[in-house]
């Protein structure tokens, strides 16, 4: 009995042993990842800095009315929600999609017309699964913004909020705080809000502006590439997010189960000094005997 126990405590550690193996190179691809994906977006930043300071002074001074800052009444709202489309990354999904849920079925009961465009796998199925509508999805992009996806992204709204299908879309996504956290966030998207773009200081609020060419051509280029950087931003967050937490679950099951390997090559020691003992017993008991 002793011996079999020992042979199915090796079989255990050779177990573990391949998974920590696993982990630990799950957590350097993260690691890679989140070092690669945190590069752009902190590349990103200051642009998208100057751009959103620029439009809110553009804002302040413009009088103009741009379809993207039409304020209706809400009969339909889209919601963009941004998981991954892969798991192990903690409760980083859950949490997005729990806050997504919450806001949709607070929408429903308002009696909104509410649909869903998902963005990553995760997302997708949940609400597919569920019977909610899918406005669209795109479930392969594992992780990885750049401009065109932004680009595609914030067209796709854009589109449906011209075109009065919308007629308000919000953002439900995990914000970047450090490595260790991440927060999900619950943001309007469209329509844009003069007021609510935020800016780093307020340095030439008080300057006056000639207009050329005119103000509809310039809120005409300026506020479709305002949105797409935001959109693009706001990738680059979800999945510098998405890493993050994946590479500190992947550090938390790698220490685990090197404790778990400690405390089974424990057990397996004393099973195996149990059975010498043992036999050192019977040993000496046949010798006494003679």
């Amino acid at each position: 009995m002793a011996g079999a126990g020992v042979k199915l405590l090796n079989n255990r550690i050779r177990s573990v042993k391949s998974t920590q193996q696993i982990t630990k190179a799950m957590k350097m691809v993260a690691a890679a990842k989140l070092q690669r994906q945190q590069g752009k977006m902190l590349a990103a930043r200051p642009y998208s800095r100057k751009l959103a300071e620029l439009m809110q002074h553009l804002a302040d001074k413009a009088d103009v009315a741009h379809p993207l800052f039409e304020v209706r009444p809400v009969r339909r709202r889209l919601f963009v929600v941004i998981t991954s489309d892969k798991g192990l990354c903690g409760s980083y999904n859950m949490n997005i999609i729990k806050l997504a849920h919450q806001a949709v079925d607070a929408s429903v009961a308002e009696g909104v017309e509410t649909e869903i465009y998902a963005i990553g796998r995760k997302a997708a199925d949940h609400f597919r699964k569920r019977g909610y509508k899918l406005f669209r999805s795109h479930e392969d992009f594992a992780g990885d913004a750049d401009s065109e996806r932004g680009k595609l992204v914030g067209d796709n709204a854009v589109g449906a909020f011209t075109s009065g299908t919308f007629d308000e879309v919000r953002v439900v996504y995990s914000s970047f705080v450090s490595t260790m956290t991440q927060r999900p966030v619950n943001l309007p998207l469209l329509p844009i809000a003069p007021d609510a773009v935020e800016t780093g200081d307020a340095e030439h609020g008080d300057l006056d502006y000639i207009w050329e060419p005119s103000q509809e051509e310039l809120f005409g280029v300026l506020l479709p590439l305002y949105l797409r950087n935001r959109v693009f931003m706001t990738l680059s967050e979800a999945f510098t997010s998405e890493h993050a937490a994946r590479m500190t679950s992947m550090s938390a099951a790698t220490e685990n189960a090197g404790e778990l390997i400690e405390s089974l090559t424990l057990q397996r020691n004393r099973e195996r000094q149990a059975a010498i003992t043992s036999e050192l017993l019977d040993i000496v008991g046949g010798a006494n005997a003679l």
